[in-house]
């Protein structure tokens, strides 16, 4: 990790630990030590010392983090934007800074990984590493067989001048289909059903990847299991290693 400076409480904030109130009380308390000292009120470090709490030594902030988030309808995929009304920066409150990788516009919900690591954030995000993502689609009117076949081959988008890749979508109810893509176009699935003169009513993200959105319920998020991680390395062409820069 670099020499820059960063206040004792901000930095384990950063690390997870607790908030910048509660470290400072653990630093009261004599908890904390930097170095095999105990640790002072206001006192900085960089990160390259050995920094104990009741002492087990603390991670440091760079560990990778990977977070599965069930986004609902109505947040927005922005840090910033003064116009919308909740966004992933309100709805998820991490001591770790984390992005999203691969958006999912307002009216949409689902599932949204969100890291520290901006490689894997890359890979994730590269439409030719064709990595699958699942969705749960509702339309407005009844499915015909012709329209879902033409969707499966590839359909031209007139605004994104492109014909999207052929995809995999199994009908489960009239008005109902799982497609899975390879690709992440703007509002892909939505522009899709409009070729086929189809309105999306709901639509869910299932799963990215490895991930899925099993067990959690809308606005809660998790961290990935070592397990999943090391799937989820191996998918992008990566090798996971927590300990390891970003």
């Amino acid at each position: 990790m670099g020499g820059k400076e960063t206040r004792l409480n901000k930095y384990l904030a950063e690390c997870g630990i607790c908030s910048r109130r509660d470290a400072d009380k653990l630093i009261e308390q004599g908890v904390v030590s930097v170095d095999g000292e105990p640790a002072r009120m206001g006192m900085k470090v960089t990160g390259q010392e050995e920094i104990c709490v009741r002492g087990k030594k603390v991670s440091g902030r760079d560990r990778k983090v990977v977070l599965a988030y069930y986004k609902p309808v109505g947040v927005v995929c922005t840090e910033r934007d003064t116009h919308a009304e909740r966004t992933i920066a309100d709805e998820i409150k991490y001591p770790v800074h984390v992005t999203y990788a691969g958006r999912l516009d307002k009216d949409s919900e689902g599932l949204l990984l969100l890291t520290n690591d901006g490689w894997l954030n890359n890979a994730m995000m590269r439409g030719a590493n064709g990595h699958e993502k699942e969705y749960i689609v509702k339309v407005s009117e009844e499915w015909t067989q012709d329209a879902l076949e033409q969707m499966r081959q590839g359909v031209w988008i007139e605004e994104l001048q492109r014909t999207t890749m052929p995809c995999e979508i199994v009908q489960t109810g009239p008005k109902t289909i799982r497609m899975v893509l390879k690709q992440g176009v703007n509002r892909q699935i939505r522009r899709m059903c409009q070729t086929q003169g189809y309105e999306v009513v709901s639509l869910k993200r299932t799963r990215v990847i490895n991930i899925t959105l099993d067990g959690l319920r809308p606005g809660e998020y998790r961290e990935l299991t070592q397990e999943e991680l090391q799937e989820l390395y191996r998918h992008c062409g990566m090798k996971y290693d927590e300990k390891s820069k970003i």
